[in-house]
């Protein structure tokens, strides 16, 4: 679920119902990769004219590189929409991916979780410039960290996702719900890493409890807030928050594989020497996380949604139909370096990030990853071009994580003189 970070038995039929994590072998024969296009319009000269069999053999190619079960690509630009799906839903069938597949989107929530908190301060529910301790109490210095600090990753609290019993309490019990305060105990027994506003670093503990803001300043669950706030204004049918005993994913879904335990996702624990040999061979054989419990993600990264409405939520997001005139320059401006020594690279703000890649590109973008699932999404304004890209298997053998493995492919599809980002999920 982090963003810097990288992560046999019976089969689950199906994914509304929950299962404990089991072991499988990849398909042998995956379903043939399809790529489809509709409503070719001008090519703006930033952008090169999208092949679709181009794009289809490029992602297939780069797939199978990386041993995903399944893949999909949405691509939408100025000359249409764009589809290339690789492989199968689940290990062991030939059921291809669609764009309309449900997949948990891990860290692509903060992006809902930020603009939810900028709608309330819209509202003059709460100011970003409030102490967290003023909504949620026994927060270490919490009286001098700012939901702003929350929000661009500026807090300098601990976070609970690189606290290694997590990884090893969701492998014991898979099934077992988790409250965000469970979480946040995790977090708190560790000392902050720098004093609040000084540094950055990526942690899950400032989505966490900036979920427990919003409840407290909206008065009503994260879930209801982000339903008939986010999704049900936009359409996305398709997207929820789940409940912390839901394990299910609506149909049509797909499952989610690992190699080996959860914290090879959540503390980005390098993967060892001879795994990528062992996997190759078939020795080793990843793991179906399609029904881990995610209720200890929340605010942070517990999100379920699909391609086509990832790729509403991330151009409406950034296009301004979210937030008034007012907040949205805000949150499009929100975005700092997080290297000072850097102030071109990757920049990250509320609950996004930017960088320009090229000198004809540059993409706001998040990214989500979680045991069974990488995903990307983005959005160019400047040329109109929106792509989201997920995968069924977290970590290649080699420990790439995969969604961001395939980006710079499908970038080099899109625009020429490209010098490619490193990746948020």
């Amino acid at each position: 679920m982090a963003v810097p970070a990288a992560c046999a038995a019976v089969l689950v039929a199906g994914c509304a119902s929950p299962s404990g994590a089991s072991s499988t072998a990849l398909a042998d024969a995956p379903a043939a990769p399809a790529a489809t296009a509709s409503a070719p319009g001008p090519t703006p000269s930033a952008l090169k004219p999208i092949d679709p069999a181009a794009l289809r053999s490029a992602v297939a190619r780069a797939a199978k590189k990386l041993m995903v079960p399944g893949a999909v690509v949405l691509l939408r630009t100025p000359q249409g929409t764009f589809r290339a799906t690789v492989g199968t839903t689940e290990s062991g069938t030939a059921e291809p991916p669609t764009t309309a597949d449900h997949f948990r989107i891990a860290s692509n929530t903060k992006t809902m979780t930020a603009a939810l908190t900028l709608l309330l301060a819209q509202d003059g529910r709460l100011r970003l410039s409030d102490p967290v301790s003023a909504y949620v109490p026994g927060v270490p210095g919490g009286a001098h960290i700012t939901l702003a600090e929350l929000l661009t990753m500026r807090s300098g609290l601990h976070n609970y996702t690189d606290v290694p019993e997590l990884a090893a309490s969701l492998d014991a019990d898979p099934g077992r719900a988790r409250t965000p305060q469970e979480m946040l105990a995790l977090a708190f027994r560790h000392r902050p890493d720098f004093a609040p506003g000084t540094s950055y670093e990526y942690s899950n503990t400032n989505y966490a409890l900036l979920g427990l803001v919003a409840e407290k300043a909206g008065g009503r669950p994260l879930a209801q807030q982000f339903r008939d706030r986010l999704f049900a204004p936009l359409g996305l049918v398709g997207t929820s928050l789940p409940g912390p005993e839901d394990r299910s994913l609506p149909a049509p879904c797909a499952h989610g594989y690992m190699y080996g335990g959860s914290a090879y996702a959540l503390v980005d624990r390098p993967y060892p020497a001879d795994v990528p040999a062992a996997a190759r061979s078939g020795k080793l054989r990843p793991t179906d996380y399609t029904h881990q419990n995610p209720s200890y993600a929340t605010a942070a990264g517990g999100v379920i949604s699909t391609a086509d409405d990832l790729a509403t939520w991330i151009r409406a997001l950034v296009t301004g139909r979210v937030l008034g005139p007012a907040f949205q320059q805000q949150w499009l401006h929100s975005p700092r370096a997080e290297d000072p020594a850097a102030p071109d690279g990757q920049k990250y703000g509320y609950g996004i990030a930017q960088q320009r890649f090229g000198p004809n590109a540059s993409m706001y973008y998040h990214g989500g990853e979680m045991p069974g699932f990488n995903s990307f999404i983005g959005y160019d304004p400047e040329h109109d071009v929106t792509l989201v890209i997920w995968t069924n298997l977290t970590l290649s053998p080699e420990g790439r994580t995969t969604a961001q493995a395939l980006l710079p492919t499908v970038l080099d599809q899109i625009y020429a003189g490209l010098s490619l980002p490193t990746g948020a999920g």
